[in-house]
């Protein structure tokens, strides 16, 4: 039987630029940690996928750290049954050995190039990256207007004062106590891991929640307008989570790294999901739906009306013409690949790859050995 393949994105292109969380997709003390290094289109995301795909076949569960910027790329692959890792080491999201030899490798595939071939197209390398720069700077732009005029959307039910922040807070109790009430403090030292389960991509904002959640016991879906204090409600369930001692994974905005969109309290199986544009989540049996348009009166002030529908065309807007430029560098950074990939030589590449999975392969059966005994 296959494993679970859990797929969710390391890093995004946000308001505020990109946005790393590579720190969280693996312990720095952890077993084995392969950096990998090269240029575009020499390999790397196949590396990982095809020793993946193999680890998954065996019944391992393994993540996929997709690309924000490439929808078909990978940039790490984590197998958690033994604690290893296969990182793109390369910008924007540059990693270096923390502990070198007693944890981290470097895997250069560009010993694996003619580098005489590569340097003659040198003046072309650099006017793509550059275009690739220019391009992503105007998609972060456009990116920030979005967060502007999300923002406004929200201001919307606190200006109008519909808003009731005292039924808000009833509810986050209520739903505190049902998560946790006669339920133990598990830990002095719990652990919060950050990533993303949603990305602004070439192909407009993708969502990789189901394979986050799908498998989980219980789930709680947070519906209600934008501004009716979603993400307000995952931050608070986190902190009590922390407070009583259990792991969890937060998953943040897209858009606003700084908000939290979704929570996963691993030692209960259950997720906290803010069911929202792009990511709207459909209830499976036995889950619970929240709305937290309970909290907020009806607006009948035409004024305000027109003001939040005109922000959330704005937001949309900037949001389409950030996805235009996020596409738009990737199709020009698909161009550096012909500077490449005839100078590579994909034998020794495939030779490293296939030396690569056999010592991962060794780390799996010995780790099947120590279960056993």
């Amino acid at each position: 039987m296959k494993g679970q393949l859990v797929k969710v994105f390391p890093g995004g292109n946000t308001a505020f630029g990109f946005h790393s969380f590579y720190d969280n997709i693996i312990k720095t003390d952890a077993n084995r940690i392969y950096i990998l290094k090269g240029g575009p289109g020499v390999g790397k995301s196949t590396f990982m996928r095809k020793i993946g795909e193999t680890v998954l076949d065996m019944g391992y569960d393994i993540e996929f750290h997709c690309c924000s910027s490439d929808n078909g790329s990978l940039d790490g692959l984590v197998i958690p049954a033994i604690q290893v890792a296969l990182l793109d080491g390369t910008s924007p999201h540059i990693v270096d050995p923390k502990n070198p030899g007693a944890v981290d490798e470097i895997i250069n595939l560009g010993e694996y190039w003619n580098e005489k071939g590569i340097r003659e197209n040198r003046e072309q390398i650099l006017a793509v990256n550059k275009e690739v720069g220019r391009l992503f700077k105007h998609a972060y732009t456009y990116l920030a207007g979005a967060k502007t005029f999300l923002d406004e959307v929200e201001s919307f039910y606190l200006e109008s004062g519909a808003f009731n922040a005292g039924a808000f807070d009833k509810l986050v109790l209520d739903l505190t106590l049902e998560i946790f009430e006669g339920k133990p403090r598990l830990t002095d030292n719990p652990k919060a891991r950050h990533l993303f389960a949603t990305a602004n991509t070439p192909d407009g904002p993708v969502s990789h929640l189901e394979t986050v959640v799908g498998r989980l016991n219980k789930r709680y879906i947070i519906n209600g307008d934008d501004g009716t204090g979603k993400t307000v409600l995952v931050q608070r369930i986190m902190d009590t989570a922390l407070t009583r001692g259990y792991n969890v994974t937060a998953f943040h905005c897209a858009l606003n790294p700084n908000k939290i969109e979704h929570l996963v309290i691993h030692d209960l199986s259950l997720a906290v999901i803010n069911s929202v544009e792009p990511h709207f989540y459909q209830p499976k049996d036995g889950d619970t739906v929240i709305n937290t348009m309970t909290c907020v009166a009806p607006v009948t002030n035409e004024d305000y009306l027109a003001e939040r529908d005109t922000a959330r065309g704005l937001y949309r807007q900037c949001m389409e013409q950030a996805v235009s430029f996020i596409s738009r560098a990737k199709k020009k950074h698909d161009e550096m690949e012909k500077y490449y990939v005839p100078y590579m030589n994909f034998d020794g590449v495939n030779a490293m790859r296939e030396k690569t999975l056999q010592r991962i392969l060794e780390l799996l059966e010995g780790s099947a050995g120590t279960a056993r005994d």
